[in-house]
């Protein structure tokens, strides 16, 4: 009879050990904690309640590295639910996602998905990055621009709330670590603020973090500026400075009082990519993302501006 209770009491602690994830369920961009420290974390937590005879002391958190992140994975498309379409412009959507598990997805700031779609029986696949906070739990959300003779607009135009869509991933990514750099001057055209606002959203998360943050939106209008409640209150903190280009609005006096000091009417320049560049708290490293042109045009500017082609990222 002890040898069957034994037994018994094995088969009990071998069903509660913690699964060691699949290396699809890590990102590979050095997120900390990693989904592999959480699992040597529930390693070490139920090997103690082993010892002790006490299942208690699992907490009921022995599976937590399933709960925690999302099965991604860059080679197979996995499905999400369309929760809900919320109008920014006249040609700009945020699609809210519900996710397979109330997980997160696992990310890195400004790391994309690859959307897969079909048009008249073409397959087309195209990056989005979720704006969404990278600790974000079973939800996350896209800003996508919907393009009139763009292929995979036609899909997204198709879409109703409940509707599943495949993405996999994921990909690329600036591999950001806290307080690595003394200042950020991130220049953004359009949807390519998007990478932006999950790494400004995680440095204001983090009291550690002391970076400075100098978020520069190239817009057409005024009304075209995404995200406006969202830059509104990032700007609030004392290490973050939002500053807009808009290149077709008419006059300053169009714009509300808040936004008249820190947006420069026209094209973005010389003059104002150094005066940028100076205005930073510390030397600045930047980011840039947009269109392939507006990328190498913000990149030869800030070479002239004294930049090292080391202290710039393009995404």
């Amino acid at each position: 009879m002890p040898d069957d209770l034994d037994s018994q009491a094995e088969d009990i602690w071998a069903r509660l050990k913690p699964k060691e994830p699949l290396p699809s369920q890590c990102c590979g961009s050095g997120c900390r904690p990693c989904v592999f420290d959480t699992y040597q974390k529930d390693i070490e937590r139920w090997t103690r309640a082993k010892e002790r005879g006490d299942p208690t002391l699992l907490t009921g958190n022995c599976q937590s590295v399933q709960k925690e992140v999302v099965a991604l994975s860059p080679e197979s498309f996995i499905a999400f639910q369309l929760e809900s379409v919320e109008a920014l412009t006249e040609d700009t959507n945020l699609y809210r996602f519900k996710l397979p598990s109330a997980g997160s997805l696992g990310l890195q700031p400004g790391q994309h998905l690859v959307l897969r779609g079909v048009v008249d029986g073409l397959e087309v696949q195209r990056a989005y990055t979720p704006i969404s906070p990278v600790t974000a739990q079973g939800s996350c959300e896209f800003l996508i621009k919907l393009y009139k003779d763009g292929l995979m607009s036609q899909y997204i135009r198709t879409w109703k709330a409940g509707q599943s869509l495949e993405w996999r991933g994921p990909f690329g990514g600036f591999p950001y670590k806290s307080n690595k750099y003394g200042q950020l001057l991130m220049i953004a055209s359009g949807t390519g603020i998007a990478p932006m606002i999950p790494l400004l959203q995680a440095i204001t998360d983090d009291e550690e973090d002391e970076t400075f943050v100098m978020l520069v939106g190239c817009f057409r209008t005024y009304r075209d500026i995404y995200m406006k409640d969202f830059l509104q209150e990032q700007a609030h903190f004392w290490n973050v400075t939002t500053y807009f280009v808009l290149s077709k609005e008419e006059s300053l006096e169009n714009l509300p009082w808040s936004y008249r000091e820190k947006t420069h009417l026209g094209r973005l320049d010389m003059d104002v990519v150094h005066t940028l560049v100076k205005s930073c708290q510390k030397p600045p490293f930047a980011l840039i993302c947009g269109s392939v042109e507006f990328n190498n045009d913000v990149f030869s500017l800030l070479r002239r501006a004294g930049l090292d082609e080391d202290s710039c990222f393009r995404f």
